[in-house]
């Protein structure tokens, strides 16, 4: 799988999963390139590109949310024993996106009418969706060596400073630990 600088961009269209609550449950999945020998790997740095939007004014415009997700890759990052570097190339390019969206469900009892709700146990609601998608890049061949994304409900997080970065905590935590480890 080979992004263009464009399409990769928006290939990590999905970032926000970081501050689950209530509605939906927390999606984390990744995709690994296919023959990656992640032991060819130890140096990282951010991707220079213009931050895309994610669809929520509230985060656009809170700094505080992309230092905290950057933060927050950097440390997992360490821990797998990939080291940042601000001279030279680095072997991987790091790139991530968030988006916030929202959603309808119908809130139903399971067991009743084999999982259908009745009439008093239906209740829509709409509630905010994020995804938070981080990607790990070749910088030498600019090739989409692996993607984790998280997808869940925001609702109540984006409006509690202290609430949203210990989601993004524990969101990129759970993201990152399927980077496969390097030996």
């Amino acid at each position: 799988m080979r992004p263009t600088p464009r399409t990769g961009r928006f290939a990590a269209v999905a970032v926000s999963a970081f501050m689950l609550t209530g509605c939906a449950s927390l999606k984390v999945t990744s995709y690994t390139g296919p023959g990656i020998d992640f032991t060819q790997y130890h140096t990282y740095n951010w991707e220079a590109a213009a931050p895309l939007s994610t669809g929520d004014p509230r985060l656009d415009n809170n700094p505080f949310f992309q230092e905290r997700v950057q933060a927050d890759v950097e440390k997992q990052l360490a821990t797998r024993g990939f080291e940042k570097t601000t001279s030279g190339r680095p072997d991987l390019l790091i790139r991530y996106h968030a988006s916030v969206r929202q959603r309808l469900e119908v809130n139903s009892r399971t067991g009743l009418n084999n999982g259908d709700c009745r009439i008093d146990d239906c209740r829509p609601y709409v509630y905010d969706k994020g995804a938070l998608v981080p990607d790990l890049v070749d910088a030498r061949t600019n090739n989409l060596v692996w993607r984790g994304w998280a997808e869940g409900s925001v609702e109540g997080t984006i409006d509690n400073q202290a609430w949203m970065e210990q989601k993004i905590d524990e969101v990129v935590a759970r993201i990152l630990e399927r980077l496969p480890r390097r030996l």
